[in-house]
C-alpha cells in the first residue's frame, strides 16, 4: 500500500504536468503539443509522463479539465453576481482568442468523444450537464429580477448559449477575424430588458 506521502506527491506532480501542459498547448498549439513537448517541459520521459495518465487521449482529457478549474477561478465570481453572465462568460470567450491551441484541442476533442468509447465522452457529457445547469441557475436569477428576458426558458437558453460559444469557436479556427466575443455579446444584448446605447443612423 502506498504511503500518504508518496501519493500526495503523485497529485502534486500531476497537478504541476497539467499546469504546464496548459502553457504548451496554448503556445504552440494542439499539433505541437506532443507526448514528447509536453514531458520535455517537465523534466519527463514520454513514459514517465504517461505514468501519470495512463494514455495520450486521457492525458488531453485532464488538460480540458486542467483548463476549466483554472477558467472557472479566473472568470466566474458566482452564478449569483450581476456580473457572471455578460462580463464573466463574454471575458472567458474573449480569453480564448488568446489560446488558440486550447481551443482547438477541446473542438477537436468535442468532435471525437461523440463516439461513446472516446476517453472523452463522459468529461464532455458531465461538463455539458454542469456548465447547462450553472447557467441556467444564473439566467433563471436575471429572469426573475426582469434584465432578460422569460420568453424562453432558462434550461433551453442555457443550451443556445452553449451552441453559440462552441459554434463560434469553430468559426474563428478557421477565421482568426472572427470577434467570438462580440457574437456572444450580441446574443445577451438581443435578450436584455434594459435600455441599449443609442443605435447610430
Amino acid at each position: 500500500m502506498p504511503k500518504r506521502g508518496s501519493y500526495a506527491k503523485g497529485v502534486a506532480k500531476r497537478d504541476e504536468i497539467l499546469t504546464r501542459a496548459l502553457d504548451v498547448v496554448a503556445e504552440q498549439g494542439f499539433r505541437g503539443a506532443s507526448v514528447r513537448e509536453i514531458a520535455d517541459a517537465v523534466g519527463l520521459s514520454q513514459a514517465g509522463l504517461l505514468h501519470y495518465f495512463g494514455t495520450k487521449e486521457q492525458l488531453f482529457v485532464e488538460i480540458l479539465r486542467k483548463r476549466d478549474e483554472v477558467d472557472l477561478t479566473r472568470f466566474e465570481h458566482g452564478t449569483d453576481a450581476p456580473a457572471f453572465l455578460s462580463e464573466d462568460f463574454t471575458g472567458l470567450v474573449a480569453h480564448n482568442a488568446e489560446v488558440p491551441g486550447l481551443v482547438e484541442l477541446f473542438s477537436r476533442m468535442s468532435v471525437e468523444a461523440a463516439d461513446t468509447a472516446h476517453p472523452a465522452h463522459d468529461y464532455f457529457v458531465r461538463r455539458g450537464e454542469e456548465v447547462r445547469t450553472s447557467f441556467a441557475s444564473a439566467l433563471r436569477a436575471q429572469q426573475d429580477a426582469g434584465k432578460l428576458s422569460d420568453r424562453i426558458a432558462p434550461e433551453a437558453l442555457a443550451r443556445i448559449f452553449q451552441a453559440v460559444s462552441d459554434g463560434m469557436q469553430l468559426q474563428w479556427l478557421i477565421d482568426r477575424d472572427v470577434d467570438m466575443a462580440a457574437a456572444v455579446q450580441a446574443l445577451f444584448d438581443a435578450l436584455s430588458t434594459e435600455p441599449g446605447p443609442p443605435q447610430r443612423p
